[in-house]
């Protein structure tokens, strides 16, 4: 009995402790977001031609999506960028076309959070989209991994 009871709260504790990848109405949406995501993570990384692969997968996710022209445009940018910064530069105006597109759309579940670094674009600043609280830098990567701030919080 006692350690079902403690497999139970230890099950209850690790499935709370991990961020729960957001959900929306709009499956397209969605499907694009969870592209959008797995850039972000290779930029993080500093893995560019896993950034450049994902691009090419938004790119194709988000011409399901109505009204994502610029942020398809913007994932091109990404996907055809000759080094990491220039990735990392078209990443910011992918950013914010994303930004536009999932605050526009209904979350049917988790929560998303609208991440921003002052120093970002030499010191001009940019947001990015994240699934969790804990700040993970895809401008800087690891040299200045946890560089920002949750600016909004979308549920």
């Amino acid at each position: 009995m006692k350690t079902s009871l403690l497999l139970f709260v230890a099950l209850v504790l690790s499935a709370t402790a991990f961020a729960q990848a957001p959900s929306f109405v709009d499956k397209n949406i969605g499907d694009a977001y969870q592209e959008y995501v797995k850039v972000k993570d290779a930029l993080i990384a500093s893995k560019s031609a896993d950034a450049k692969t994902a691009a090419t997968s938004l790119q194709k996710k988000l011409a399901g999506v109505a009204s994502a022209k610029s942020a398809a445009a913007e994932a091109s940018k990404v996907s055809t960028a000759a080094t990491l910064d220039a990735q990392r530069l078209a990443f910011s105006s992918l950013s914010n076309e994303m930004a536009k597109l999932v605050k526009g759309a209904k979350l049917s579940s988790g929560t998303l959070y609208v991440d921003y670094c002052p120093m970002a674009n030499n010191n001009a600043g940019a947001f990015w989209l994240s699934n969790d609280k804990a700040i993970k830098n895809p401008y800087f990567g690891d040299k200045m991994l946890t560089c920002g701030m949750v600016k909004e919080t979308l549920q």
